[in-house]
């Protein structure tokens, strides 16, 4: 007879096709701690099924027109922070992708976050980023430098989508199908996963600058107007990554 704590080891390593083979395996086991690892699994495997459900009713618009050919999501992270680059992500993710957890960036922990970030990498059909800089912010205005970043990460992607699927924008001077979808980054799992992996670039590129310029701390506000980095911005004036036209009334 196996050990309470051999039982334990098994049901904490195995993944979900394995934990569900466990249970039955050990359903009828009378010892009590048994039981809690048996209990403990059911409930762990409820949660496995409703993010699995979750993320099938993320695919609606991704099945709705894969048929055309490849479906690509885009997002952008960084439109509302007075310094720092505005970031766009452009994903295509696999018709049989089995991703979890993926949703909306904000909704997520930067653990997590990360975690994805790692993942889509490495499975995603292909993955481009866009960027545009606080100088370029300034020159043609926030939405103009979005689009711009967002048209250079279609082109960054290393196969051609048919269809587009935007969160809430229909971005000019593409000529590729596109679906405006709001919250689209909670509705679409491609749109999604384009939010995670900006959203980690972005973040990372802030760090970065944290160590350049490390009185704002930006490593930690990534750039929004924190009531400390506004502090800062009085008492040391802009830096080179600051965005002029958003800083007008703080210096």
């Amino acid at each position: 007879m196996d050990s309470i704590k051999d039982i334990k080891f098994r049901f904490v390593t195995e993944d979900y096709q394995e934990l569900k083979l466990l249970i039955r395996q050990y359903a009828g086991d009378e010892r009590e701690g048994v039981k809690k690892i048996v209990l403990s699994a059911r409930k762990r495997l409820d949660a496995i099924n409703k993010e699995i459900a979750r993320t099938e009713s993320l695919k609606t618009y991704e099945r709705q027109y894969e048929a055309m050919g490849y479906v690509c999501g885009i997002d952008e992270v960084g439109r509302g922070p007075l310094a720092g680059p505005v970031v766009a992500g452009a994903v295509i993710l696999k018709r049989d992708c089995d991703i979890l957890y993926l949703n909306d960036s904000k909704q997520l922990t930067e653990k997590k976050r990360e975690e994805l970030y790692d993942i889509i990498m490495e499975q995603a059909v292909a993955v481009g980023l866009g960027f545009n800089s606080p100088q370029r912010i300034d020159e043609i205005n926030i939405l103009n430098a979005t689009y711009e970043a967002m048209r250079e990460a279609i082109s960054n992607l290393k196969v051609k989508p048919k269809v587009l699927l935007n969160d809430a924008v229909t971005i000019p001077d593409v000529k590729i199908k596109q679906v405006p979808i709001i919250k689209g980054d909670a509705k679409s799992i491609s749109i999604a996963a384009a939010s995670i992996v900006a959203k980690v670039t972005r973040d990372r590129l802030m760090v970065e600058y944290d160590k350049i310029y490390p009185e704002y701390n930006f490593k930690s506000n990534k750039g929004y107007g924190s009531a400390e980095h506004i502090a800062a911005l009085k008492k040391y004036g802009k830096t080179p990554i600051h965005r002029d036209s958003f800083i007008g009334n703080f210096i």
